[in-house]
C-alpha cells in the first residue's frame, strides 16, 4: 500500500515571540487540514516531530493535541535531530500503509527563541554530536563541525569561500520571493564575504538561523487519497540511514555516508538511475553552505569534487541542471529544527502542484521532487521522493 500527501501547511518562519508552541503547531495543522479538505475528526494518527530543550513544554504532543482539538486520537513524538520532520512523515506513512489509520498527520514544530539565548542554543545543538569525546573534550559546536567539513573539502578539491558564498546568494534570492521565509532580502557575494567569521572558513551568511515555526502534512492511504483530492502527491520512496556520531568513526569528512545510503535506498525503490534526468527539483538540507555542496555529490547530482562547480556555474538555479532550494533553503527560509523536513515537503508539494509564485516555480516535466533532510552531522539521513504519478 502506498501513502499520499493530500494537504500541507506551514507558518511563516522567523523569530516569533507572540505564539506559543501549541499555537505554532495549530496554525500549520489548520492550514494542512484546510488544504486537504478534511477535518480533525478524520485524523486517525498524529506523528509530532519536536526536539525541544529550548521551549517550556517538556511533553509537547499532548498539549498540541489538546490545543488543536485532536484528542483522543493516538500519536507519538518523533525525534531524529534536524531530520525530525522527515521522521514524522515516515511515521505517518507507516500508520496509513499498515492500515492502522486511513488518514494521518505529520507535524514538526519548534519555538527555539522561547527560553534560551543564542549561545545556549548553540551549546544545546553542540551536545547533539558525540557529547563526551567531541563536545566535552574538544568543544565542538555545529558550526565548528561543518567548518571542519568545509576546510577538508576546500583543501581536497580547491573550492573557495566565494564558492560557498554562491550557495547563500542563491538561497537568499529564492527566499526573497517566499512569503513564508525568515529572510526575504537578496544578498550579494560581497555581503557574504564581508560578514563575520563564525567558525573559519564559515561566516555568518554561511550559516542557517535560529528559527521558530511549524509545518504539517496530511497523509492518506492509497485506498482513499484519490477520492479526497484530484492532486495527491505520492510518497514514492523514502530512504533512511544512520551514521556514527563520533567523527573519528567516519571514513572521511568529504561525504556523509548516511546520506549516500539513504539516497541509494530511495533511488532503488523509486527506480531512479539518473537523478538529474529524473527529478524536477530538490530541496536539500543546507544548514551550512558547505552542507548543500556536499549534498550535491552525495545525492549523485555531481561527481566527487564537482559539487562546488555546480554552485560556481549557477547550475542549481531554475533553468540550470537541477533547481535546488527554490524556497530559500534552511539558509534563508529558516531552520526550526524539527519543522524543517516538513517545510521542505510543503515546498515540494506546492511545486509539483504548480502552486508556487512565478519566479520560484520550477518547470514540472518529470513529476518528481527530492527532499534531503539530515539530522546532526549525518547521524540521521532521510531522502524522500515525491511523485505526481502513483507508484
Amino acid at each position: 500500500m502506498t501513502a499520499a500527501i493530500i494537504g500541507v501547511g506551514m507558518t511563516r518562519f522567523g523569530r516569533d515571540l507572540e505564539h506559543q508552541l501549541p499555537e505554532l503547531a495549530f496554525k500549520a495543522i489548520d492550514e494542512a487540514l484546510r488544504d486537504a479538505g478534511v477535518s480533525k475528526e478524520d485524523i486517525g494518527f498524529i506523528a509530532f516531530g519536536n526536539v525541544g530543550g529550548w521551549s517550556g513544554e517538556f511533553f509537547p504532543l499532548p498539549i498540541v493535541c489538546e490545543y488543536a482539538g485532536l484528542n483522543p486520537r493516538g500519536g507519538m513524538r518523533v525525534e531524529a535531530a534536524c531530520a525530525s520532520g522527515s521522521a514524522a512523515l515516515a511515521a505517518a506513512c507507516m500508520a496509513v500503509e499498515s492500515g492502522y489509520a486511513d488518514i494521518a498527520l505529520a507535524v514538526g514544530a519548534e519555538r527555539m527563541n522561547e527560553l534560551a539565548s543564542t549561545p545556549a542554543i548553540v551549546e544545546l545543538l553542540g551536545r547533539g554530536g558525540n557529547f563526551f569525546w567531541e563536545f566535552e573534550m574538544l568543544g565542538l559546536t555545529f558550526p565548528a563541525y561543518y567548518a571542519l567539513f568545509a576546510r577538508a573539502y576546500m583543501d581536497e578539491y580547491g573550492a573557495t569561500e566565494e564558492d560557498l558564498a554562491k550557495i547563500a546568494v542563491k538561497n537568499h534570492y529564492y527566499g526573497s520571493m517566499n512569503p513564508k521565509a525568515q529572510f526575504q532580502k537578496k544578498i550579494t557575494i560581497e555581503d557574504v564575504l564581508n560578514s563575520r567569521y563564525v567558525a573559519w572558513p564559515l561566516k555568518l551568511y554561511d550559516c542557517s538561523p535560529i528559527t521558530d515555526g511549524a509545518a504539517a502534512a496530511v497523509v492518506a492511504s492509497e485506498r482513499i487519497a484519490s477520492r479526497l483530492t484530484d492532486t495527491p502527491i505520492w510518497v514514492k520512496s523514502q530512504g533512511i540511514a544512520t551514521a556514527p556520531a563520533n567523527l573519528t568513526m567516519r571514513r572521511d569528512l568529504l561525504s556523509i555516508e548516511s546520506v549516500v545510503e539513504a539516497a541509494r535506498q530511495a533511488y532503488r525503490k523509486a527506480r531512479i538511475e539518473d537523478p538529474v534526468r529524473s527529478l524536477d527539483l530538490a530541496l536539500v538540507h543546507d544548514c551550512f553552505t558547505i552542507a548543500e555542496i556536499i549534498a550535491y555529490e552525495d545525492l549523485g547530482f555531481a561527481r566527487r569534487g564537482g559539487g562546488y562547480l555546480l554552485a560556481r556555474e549557477e547550475q542549481t538555479y531554475i533553468g540550470g541542471l537541477i533547481p535546488v532550494n527554490t524556497d530559500g533553503g534552511l539558509k534563508a527560509k529558516g531552520h526550526p529544527i524539527a519543522a524543517s523536513g516538513l517545510a521542505m515537503i510543503y515546498e515540494a508539494v506546492k511545486q509539483l502542484r504548480q502552486e508556487v509564485d512565478r519566479g520560484r516555480q520550477a518547470p514540472i516535466k518529470h513529476g518528481q521532487a527530492l527532499i534531503h533532510n539530515v539530522g546532526g552531522t549525518g547521524h540521521f539521513a532521510y531522502v524522500t521522493i515525491l511523485s505526481l504519478e502513483k507508484p
